[in-house]
């Protein structure tokens, strides 16, 4: 899609804009926000900071204005020119170290937290593949990132009166996504079958792109599907075992194939969680089809597998039942060059092999490389584990620990905090991240400054919060209770602890609240007392999440708390 053809009232001089809408990196740049901010602020805040939608609603009279504008001209020129270096230039941190390669790394997730503009996340595993995408893009790291569209999107949370989690359905309106779709050679969007349904599957595909990073969506919401395939890929995390599946199959297998229609040959394959796993089962039935043998071709496509484990619970990890592996594979069997029995024996855990197919265990079996996500978790997942190496002590289970990370240009606020560490810390600090002494300087930043912005911001988070609170006011009339329990108390002078996660019982959201008299105390302690933020959302299927929240709703209401939760 040409930004030309999606918004042709856009001035020739200022043409530029509409490449940069379509592309996150105006995202984590703030000379780029406020270059969108500057055409016009009220039309930047009605779109709810989406360049896309804002272009289509912007005036020509507006844009016409803004390409005779000379100080506006000279931002847009410096914006593009940095743009173009970071995005079109061969030049990278990567190409400097290793050179150019002739295969990218492929990335699979189920979610990607990008932006509030594409919502296709539900929490952090999403945000740390976004972050990830995002960082490769800015150390030109050869990477392509595979992932769903979906037409739902994730849960869509509204707390009735009694403090019950109620699950709104709402279809996603894409007109104005920051995605483009992937045309075939025909000039129609590219559909791909995806394996092992009957009647057949198909995707479309969508691109989204991430600086110099190409993420490519997956979309069965199409008219080619029947109406009960179209659903597949309706809602991120479908609660039916069978759905979840058919979900892991078009995200895994299918993504295997748009990528070969799209002549991508992934020089490895890195698994974000166990949802894509399926991937590697396509990859191997690509070399058996060349007439390799199946345990062959599983060693050639475990020596360029990678895979992260997030979930350190039981609880957070798919196993479907053997009879619904069966359904759907059994007639993959040939072509995998296997049998059942040997193909299932790679998904069964030793510790409790009756369960089903576990997606952890076949992608831990499958990978070469397998890490967690930080040094305490790395303990917990070898612990959990071991069992798949019995030849081995607990400790050396070869899943080592990376500690997650986040990308930094996408996380500091820009107007006021980028400019204190950049004034402090040298205007290279973010390339220079991993040195000591950039890390020794952050001493000299004046501790002042720094709690004045602090407070200045949480003043901020406050604020934001009270105007969401009263919107809801205003649209719904919710009771007083309700005002009170989602935070219009907040006091921005109070030290504020946070649980911002999912509700559900495994992240332990309640265990604050076990010792209530103490909490209490600590409270309307009027020397040194706190307050306690909790945000999340509980899945459909999740009774006991749902509870967890109205606990906390009915906690937040009771004025022996000091409305301070």
């Amino acid at each position: 899609m040409k930004e030309i053809d999606q918004f042709p009232n856009l001035p020739e001089r200022i043409s530029g804009l509409g490449r940069l809408a379509y592309n996150l990196w105006w995202s984590w740049h703030p000379p780029a926000r406020e270059l969108f901010r500057a055409l016009d602020l009220q039309a930047w805040r009605e779109s709810e900071h989406n360049p896309v939608r804002m272009l289509s609603s912007v005036s020509s009279n507006v844009l016409e204005s803004a390409a005779q504008d000379r100080d506006l001209l000279g931002h847009y020129d410096a914006v593009m020119d940095q743009f173009e270096e970071e995005t079109a230039s061969p030049s990278s941190w990567f190409a400097s170290q290793y050179g150019q390669v002739a295969a990218p790394l492929v990335y699979m997730s189920a979610e990607y937290g990008l932006h509030a503009s594409l919502p296709v996340y539900a929490g952090g595993l999403g945000i740390l593949a976004g972050d990830y995408l995002k960082e490769c893009s800015d150390l030109g790291i050869p990477v392509v990132g595979v992932g769903l569209i979906y037409s739902d999107g994730y849960v869509w949370q509204q707390i009735r009166e009694d403090g019950w989690q109620d699950d709104l359905e709402k279809t996603l309106d894409r007109t104005y996504d920051p995605i483009s779709p992937v045309l075939g050679d025909d000039g129609n969007q590219l559909l791909v079958q995806v394996p092992l349904f009957d009647p057949p599957v198909y995707v479309t595909v969508w691109k989204v792109e991430i600086g110099r990073v190409p993420l490519y969506l997956l979309d069965t919401d199409i008219e080619a599907n029947q109406p009960w395939d179209r659903a597949i890929a309706h809602r991120l995390y479908a609660s039916n075992p069978e759905q979840r599946l058919r979900q892991e199959i078009v995200l895994g297998m299918g993504g295997i194939r748009v990528l070969d229609a799209l002549g991508i040959r992934p020089a490895a394959l890195h698994l974000n969680e166990g949802h894509p796993a399926l991937a590697v089962l396509e990859r191997i039935r690509a070399l058996v089809q060349k007439g390799m043998g199946f345990e062959q071709a599983s060693e050639q496509v475990r020596q360029s597998t990678v895979f992260t484990t997030h979930t350190p619970v039981a609880a957070g990890t798919d196993v479907f039942p053997f009879q619904l592996m069966e359904k759907y594979f059994s007639s993959h069997l040939d072509q995998l060059g296997t049998d059942r029995d040997s193909l299932f024996q790679l998904g069964i855990n030793p510790q409790d092999a009756g369960a089903g197919f576990n997606m952890t265990v076949f992608a831990l079996r499958m990978a070469q490389f397998s890490n967690a996500v930080s040094q305490r978790h790395g303990k917990v997942a070898r612990e959990m584990w071991a069992g798949l190496w019995p030849e081995r002590k607990e400790e050396e289970a070869p899943i080592i620990s990376i500690t997650n990370g986040v990308h930094l240009a996408g996380w500091i606020e820009p107007l006021h905090l980028q400019p204190l560490l950049n004034r402090t810390l040298g205007l290279d600090w973010v390339a220079s991240q991993d040195r000591p002494e950039t890390w020794e300087a952050v001493d000299e930043i004046p501790a002042d400054e720094l709690w004045h912005l602090h407070q200045d911001l949480k003043a901020e988070l406050t604020a934001q919060i009270d105007e969401r609170v009263r919107a809801r006011w205003q649209k719904d009339r919710v009771a007083a209770g309700n005002v009170v329990a989602l935070g219009a108390l907040l006091d921005p002078e109070v030290l504020t602890r946070g649980f911002a996660r999912r509700f559900t019982a495994y992240k332990r959201p309640d265990l604050i609240l076990t010792d209530l008299e103490r909490l209490k105390r600590l409270l309307t302690d009027p020397w040194h007392p706190i307050q306690i933020i909790f945000a999340g959302k509980a899945h459909p299927a999740d009774v006991d999440g749902k509870r967890l929240i109205q606990k906390v709703f009915h906690l937040a209401q009771d004025p022996e708390f000091g409305g301070r939760i």
